[in-house]
């Protein structure tokens, strides 16, 4: 099937009508806290629309919930639209109490007053050190600065990049563009996270009883841009499936951070006829706007705090789709499994007794386990039935070898499948997080 987009340059700045800006203004406070050795890198970004645009938001189901994210909710659910988005690294303003909910309403408010837009049409997202108060003289100044310099090229959606970065080595950046009735259409992205990520996300930041396709969804934060005209109901549900299918499926440590949050805009400058629910367009616009989601959400995995190996986990012939999730989510974060992906060591005995201790029904006897190279059309079986295949041992660690390789689970039980994007549990991911108690700042969240 012919691809229906295309990928370009400019990631948050491709589309029509968006703007971005990123700058340093301290609120780290250099000297004082963890990852000061890194210099002034910027830590204040702002993304601005020229013309109101369609939101859409999914958030963290964390029941410790920063304060950035219940303004989030808030606007997201009364208003669907918005113009601006203020988002600074180096302090997650998350358990910070009143103050903390004060501040990040000042962060809002005194966006809109910089650009001189209507009330209640910006949206706020943090990330960094939990428990810490935002130094608001600093972020006042980073908006006024950040305002003064909104640009619309290459180089104004890498700052905004750099700023919302913190333990990430590398920018997660992305673009794409395609046609819907003849319009040229773009959707850009940019995202960060390394550390705590196992994302839980819904579109009310509420834990419902199961989410969609079995998963609940360091702080991974995504930011989506789009010159679509598209209706608020059906972006939500079209942010809603492309991040069940995304970020919702990734995991480097298996935590889920207090302020996970994605968030889109659709400005609708493209002039396409507006997306609504059964329009036949709208299957171009979803697989495109998947498309931008997992390529982000792959991106963090593979910069992963210390991860030398990205493996794609995917259970087959569950009963249930909770029993295929739950099976992949215990193997990807097993820290025995994810040791010996590090080691290069196809030991499926770990395997088999994650997928066994999970809350999936599995029969030994039926539990099928094999390797096969990314892009690859055999799988090399280390186990059929619950019993050693006679695959030797050097086939096997070759299969499991490379920087990226798939782990196929068939439990043999029904039709259900699931997919968990993981990565190994290296001496430098514990080096990075284990802390120096020497050294008071560096600790806490």
């Amino acid at each position: 099937m012919k691809t229906q987009f295309q990928e370009i340059s400019g990631s948050i700045v491709a589309p029509k009508g968006f703007r971005a800006s990123g700058v340093f203004c301290d609120i780290k406070r250099l000297g004082t806290g963890k990852g000061s050795n890194k210099g002034p890198k910027r830590d204040l970004a702002l993304i601005v629309s020229e013309s109101p645009a369609t939101v859409a938001g999914m958030f963290t189901t964390n029941q410790v919930c920063a304060a950035p994210v219940k303004i989030c909710v808030e606007r997201v659910k009364k208003g669907g639209h918005a113009r601006a988005l203020v988002v600074n690294s180096g302090n997650a303003n998350a358990c910070t109490g009143r103050t903390g909910l004060a501040d990040a309403r000042e962060m809002v408010s005194f966006t809109e007053h910089a650009l001189k837009l209507p009330k209640g049409s910006a949206l706020v997202g943090s990330t960094g050190r939990i428990g810490v108060a935002m130094p608001m003289d600093q972020v006042r100044a980073g908006i006024v600065e950040a305002a003064s310099l909104l640009g619309a090229t290459v180089a104004h959606a890498d700052h905004a990049v750099e700023a919302i970065m913190t333990s990430d080595t590398k920018p997660k950046a992305i673009a794409v563009e395609f046609k819907l009735g003849g319009k040229t259409v773009r959707i850009g992205g940019i995202c960060k996270g390394a550390g705590m990520i196992q994302p839980g996300m819904s579109a009310t930041g509420a834990r419902p009883a199961a989410l969609p396709h079995g998963g609940l969804h360091a702080t991974m934060l995504g930011f989506i841009t789009t010159d679509a005209a598209i209706d608020s109901k059906v972006l939500q549900a079209s942010l809603n499936e492309a991040v069940a299918h995304s970020f919702n499926r990734i995991t480097v440590d298996g935590d889920m951070s207090t302020n996970d949050t994605v968030l889109v805009l659709a400005n609708g400058l493209a002039g396409n006829e507006k997306l609504k629910i059964k329009n036949p367009k709208l299957k171009t616009f979803q697989s495109a706007l998947n498309h931008v989601c997992l390529e982000l959400a792959r991106k963090i995995v593979r910069d992963g705090e210390g991860v030398h190996r990205v493996v794609t986990v995917r259970v087959n012939g569950a009963r249930t789709i909770p029993d295929a999730d739950a099976a992949a989510r215990a193997v990807a974060n097993s820290a025995l499994v994810k040791t010996s992906w590090h080691g290069g060591d196809p030991n499926w005995g770990r395997i088999i007794d994650a997928v066994g201790y999970s809350p999936a029904t599995v029969v030994e006897e039926k539990i099928d386990i094999g390797y096969r190279a990314v892009g690859g059309q055999k799988i090399l079986w280390s186990l059929k039935r619950g019993q050693p295949t006679k695959a030797t041992f050097q086939q096997l660690c070759a299969a499991v070898a490379p920087k990226e390789f798939e782990l196929h689970i068939n439990l043999n039980l029904g039709r259900a499948s699931a997919v968990m994007y993981a990565a190994d549990l290296t001496e430098e991911y514990v080096d990075f997080n284990k802390g120096d108690v020497g050294d008071p700042g560096s600790l806490g969240g």
